[in-house]
This record gives C-alpha cells, structure tokens and sequence, in this order.
C-alpha cells in the first residue's frame, strides 16, 4: 500500500478551540486522522516561521 503524502498547515486557534489549551501537543499525532486516506498513521512537525526572535548579547572583553 502507498503511504499518502497529503499535507496541511494546522490552525493553533482552532487546536486549542477543540482540544483545549492544557491538551499535551505529545499526544496530538494519536487524536488525528488524514481526512483524505482516514489513516491514524499521522506525523505532525513543528516548523519555526524563519531565524530565531531572540537576540544575543556580544561577549565583553575576557577578564
């Protein structure tokens, strides 16, 4: 059997909306199915939007 490669951007709202804000996101993969294939086998990963928003201090001189 071929694996489905459909792909979709989860909403945050709506995650929370339907599961609440204290669900565990380690449990999350078990509550989903693929809406195209039905299959519970689902991988989610998190995708940081771009660079980091935290900044670095510089390093003063060695003392």
């Amino acid at each position: 059997m071929r694996e489905c490669q459909w792909k979709h951007r989860l909403d945050l709202v709506t995650l929370v909306a339907t599961r609440g804000r204290d669900f565990p996101l380690a449990m999350l993969s078990q509550r989903m199915r693929c809406p195209v294939c039905g299959s519970r086998r689902v991988a989610i990963a998190y995708l940081p939007k771009s660079a980091p928003r935290a900044m670095t201090m510089e390093r003063g001189p060695k003392w």
